[in-house]
């Protein structure tokens, strides 16, 4: 699990281990599960280099891929290790499930929004918050992975700013849509950042 002095991969391997131990699974995401410092910055597309060895104070954030019924999710937090004399990480640990509950409820008072207009209002509640929204979309169809589908990153299955369709329709596969939701925020100087995703429309 994330604590100082472990290195980014190890706390990797060990939640990889846990699952394994609990559940009998594997976690699905591509990629390293755990992020700290610096490296929370990067979307989650780019794999950050090296190997950092988690510290004191540092924002970290946990993505897993678990599989719900077959299909594909995403499942993120982000914790502070240990103290915050400012208070501005703990306060993006405090706003990252509240922004994300309020993105939920724009989602739930419009049942024809479309992927565009979800984004937008993403982006103005956490601006209005004091953070800036990372990178090209805020989640992504349930189903699949990225590296597994490449239907995953058509902008039609993506919560974007170039997706014109409602999300609530069905899949290809005649099936109804279910989306991921994920936030990605960064403080102004994008010094550190934090992340939270799970699934939008389903409790």
């Amino acid at each position: 699990m994330p604590a100082a002095g472990r290195s980014e991969f190890e706390a990797t391997d060990r939640i990889g281990d846990l699952a394994r131990e609990l559940w009998g699974t594997r976690v699905q995401w591509p990629g390293r599960i755990v992020r700290s410092g610096p490296h929370t910055v990067r979307p989650g597309s780019e794999e950050p280099p090296g190997a950092r060895v988690l510290g004191p104070g540092d924002t970290v954030t946990v993505r897993l891929g678990p599989l719900l019924g077959g299909h594909g999710a995403d499942f993120t937090r982000t914790v502070v290790l240990g103290d915050d004399p400012a208070g501005i990480r703990l306060r993006l640990h405090e706003d990252l499930p509240a922004l994300f509950a309020a993105g939920r409820g724009v989602f739930h008072r419009d049942a024809g929004i479309t992927g565009r207009e979800l984004y937008a209002a993403l982006g103005g509640l956490v601006g209005k918050a004091g953070w800036s929204l990372v990178g090209p979309h805020a989640g992504r169809l349930a189903g699949g992975t990225p590296s597994a589908d490449p239907c995953c990153t058509r902008p039609e299955s993506l919560i974007g700013p170039d997706n014109e369709l409602p999300l609530r329709r069905p899949t290809p596969d005649g099936r109804q849509a279910h989306w991921s939701l994920e936030l990605h925020l960064v403080d102004a100087r994008s010094t550190f950042g934090g992340s939270h995703a799970d699934l939008l429309d389903l409790p």
